[in-house]
């Protein structure tokens, strides 16, 4: 099975520019939102609402990355109308980007729920029970980006997997939840803080691992949405 996909020769040395250059710029983008996720998490254990506010802040930057790299690729579909493994790469980095603004989106809540518990005076102790769950999403966002980097579906695939792990920690953090706030009602408005943002980060799980189908449907032609995890790895 072929599991990695390199850009191939085109006669137009300047088309191959071109589509090196996209792939660089999400890249670029890819590396922004880590840094955007995993400062989201730090700034909530460490309560350091500085971090918090750079975090929020540059989302404008993924923001404005995503309308860049988007004008592009409709460039290169206008001017070049790409075919086969081309065509496919630039849809797989319009997808892309899509899912990188969504995280960033994701990440751009953990600092502002940051800065609304200053606010609020809850104490960042509240927030210890995200880091694993942080840890776990930041993870798999990094091997995504490195199967889109490297065109591997293997990666792809092993990454796809884990995110049953990501989703169990999600579920088992809320039931903890669930029960603290039963117990003790006072808890429930920390509580409640503590669940938005495990959302957030299980959502950005979710788009890592749309990343990962478009790296599967870049180098293979296939679409693995909507397929369950077992079903993918025998693809």
């Amino acid at each position: 099975m072929n599991i990695e996909a390199p850009i191939h020769g085109h006669i137009s040395k300047r088309f191959d520019q071109e589509l090196e250059d996209i792939r660089n710029r999400v890249l670029t983008m890819g590396g922004l939102v880590e840094t955007q996720v995993s400062d989201g998490v730090r700034c909530l254990i460490e309560s350091n609402s500085e971090l918090a506010t750079q975090v929020v802040k540059k989302d404008r930057e993924v923001n404005r990355l995503e309308m860049e790299i988007d004008h592009q690729c409709l460039q290169i579909l206008a001017r070049r109308q790409p075919a086969a493994s081309d065509l496919r790469l630039v849809v797989a980095i319009i997808k892309t980007i899509a899912d990188l603004e969504r995280i960033g989106d994701q990440a751009q809540k953990l600092g502002k729920h940051q800065l609304e518990l200053v606010d609020a005076g809850v104490s960042s102790s509240t927030f210890v029970k995200i880091e694993h769950l942080g840890q776990l999403v930041s993870s798999n966002l990094n091997l995504a980006l490195d199967a889109f980097a490297r065109m591997n579906v293997q990666d792809a695939m092993e990454t796809i997997s884990r995110d049953v792990k990501v989703n169990a920690e999600f579920e088992g953090l809320m039931r903890e939840l669930i029960t603290h706030m039963m117990e003790d009602p006072r808890t429930i408005a920390s509580a409640l803080r503590v669940s938005w943002c495990a959302r957030a980060l299980e959502r950005i799980g979710d788009h890592a691992n749309n990343i990962c189908e478009y790296v599967v449907f870049l180098v293979q032609g296939k679409d693995v949405r909507h397929i369950d995890a077992i079903d993918k790895l025998d693809i």
